[in-house]
């Protein structure tokens, strides 16, 4: 069993446009939960407090059906399922299949917000479970990715295997320097747009954080122009952080 098997470092009733989703459920709540851990390591992580920690992070302990009792009774709230985020969910995998199943039997919805570095198996076993994933593109570069301890072919391949089975939206973090350039954004809606060209793109302005304390934050000009670059292919462009 995983570390980090039902204990978690968050919970919180968030607006699903947090997450970011803008075209699953507008205006409605879902109830957030993170653990700890991530199977990457970047070294500009936005929330390192978390997901660059161990298991001596204080934590408290969530059972699956404890969380679906709480999604359930949040309901009244406005609140329509579980998002599995502020970390890496996937490293807790076990943790997120068996709440999955006990929140679709209550009748309500899955949100997973990941960098979708996992292999073909389990994610395809997974993606029934998920009614909406948000998954992170951290650039359009074999380079970048292994900066960052992962591979751009497998997460190429978890949106289109999701893109096939539940609604997906996707995150582009912008980091100066890095994978800001319009040839990069170009290749990368461009592919994107040959999965659906409805697929929506968060372009996410980055700020100095974890390992990058020192740098700039991206100019929100960039952002802009950026996200005008990917709309040349994309039909639903959004910038976050600015």
């Amino acid at each position: 069993m995983p570390l980090n098997y039902g204990k978690l470092t968050a919970l919180a009733l968030d607006p699903i446009e947090k997450k970011p989703l803008r075209r699953f459920h507008p205006g409605s709540m879902v109830l957030s939960v993170g653990s700890f851990g991530c199977n990457l390591h970047c070294p500009f992580c936005q929330n390192a407090g978390i997901a660059a920690a161990g298991a001596d992070i204080p934590t408290e302990d969530y059972p699956p059906e404890t969380l679906v009792q709480e999604a359930v009774w949040l309901h009244s709230r406005g609140n329509i399922g579980v998002a599995y985020t502020y970390n890496e969910p996937l490293v807790g995998y076990e943790y997120v299949r068996t709440c999955s199943a006990l929140v679709h039997e209550a009748g309500m919805y899955n949100i997973l917000v990941t960098n979708g570095t996992i292999a073909g198996k389990p994610w395809r076993d997974l993606l029934p479970l998920i009614d909406a994933v948000n998954i992170d593109l951290k650039g359009f570069t074999e380079g970048w990715y292994r900066k960052l301890g992962g591979d751009l072919e497998t997460v190429k391949r978890s949106i289109t295997l999701a893109a096939q089975s539940c609604h997906v939206e996707v995150t582009t973090l912008v980091v100066p320097g890095e994978n800001d350039s319009d040839d990069e954004m170009r290749a990368l809606s461009g592919w994107l747009a040959s999965v659906s060209p409805d697929l929506p793109l968060h372009i996410s302005r980055f700020f100095p954080r974890h390992c990058m304390a020192s740098y700039p934050p991206t100019p929100v000009e960039t952002i802009y122009h950026l996200a005008d670059v990917a709309r040349e292919k994309l039909r639903y462009v959004y910038t976050g952080n600015c």
